[in-house]
């Protein structure tokens, strides 16, 4: 009897040591070279993820990915700070993907402030590299000629998350870039937001939804809303 319950007993710890854990909370690391990444909640290696390449503003304060992302999404993402443009930006993708299981057509850039305007610009100049693009309060750059590839950039989503201003010049820019996409038959949403904090619950809120959306394949067209 006794025999028979140390070979079940054994045969129990066996279990327990081959069986690799679970991630049950996310972390953050920074293993490619001082670039912050987000592992989300109970990440399983063999579901391809989107990735989500994160620019930040310069100019202001100390960027916290490990205190946006949950706001956003704990499950549904990978994601990485790449600080600078374009050659950063192909740094991080290329570090995570030798690390952890990212879908190679759903690479998503997602900026704020200044971050965001270098977004569009990286995108729109490499346009068969990403899934599309987010803006948090980045314009686009207009006058650049970033619609030079104008078919490929016709099938990248955009949104532009902004804060509501009454500033002549800002509403001026804003007509003048929805006038552009129209023009170009190229994809932008528009979120219009009140008061005058940045990467709000809402906000981060919408551009899960948004991004769900896109990659589930039921949104489309330019369209704008205020919230």
């Amino acid at each position: 009897m006794r025999e028979r319950q140390s070979r079940r007993s054994a045969r129990s710890e066996r279990g327990r040591v081959n069986r690799a854990p679970a991630t049950t909370r996310p972390a953050i690391g920074d293993w490619t070279s001082g670039m912050s990444v987000f592992v989300p909640q109970a990440y399983e290696a063999g579901y391809d993820y989107p990735l989500l390449v994160w620019l930040s503003d310069p100019t202001s304060a100390g960027f916290d990915l490990g205190r946006v992302m949950p706001r956003l999404s704990l499950r549904n993402f990978v994601a990485v700070h790449a600080v600078g443009g374009g050659a950063a930006v192909c740094r991080a993708v290329d570090r995570v993907r030798e690390r952890l299981s990212i879908h190679p057509r759903r690479v998503w850039l997602v900026g704020h402030g200044a971050g965001g305007t270098e977004a569009f610009r990286v995108a729109c100049r490499d346009p068969d590299a990403f899934a599309g693009v987010v803006s948090l309060g980045g314009p686009f750059p207009l006058d650049e000629g970033l619609f030079a590839r104008v078919q490929a950039v016709r099938r990248l989503p955009m949104l532009y998350c902004c804060r509501s201003a009454a500033a002549t010049t800002a509403a001026a820019h804003t007509d003048r870039t929805l006038r552009l996409f129209h023009a170009a038959g190229a994809m932008l949403a528009m979120r219009i937001y009140k008061g005058t904090g940045e990467l709000s619950k809402a906000m981060l809120g919408d551009v899960n939804r948004w991004l769900m959306e896109e990659t589930c394949g039921t949104a489309a067209g330019l369209r704008t809303h205020v919230a």
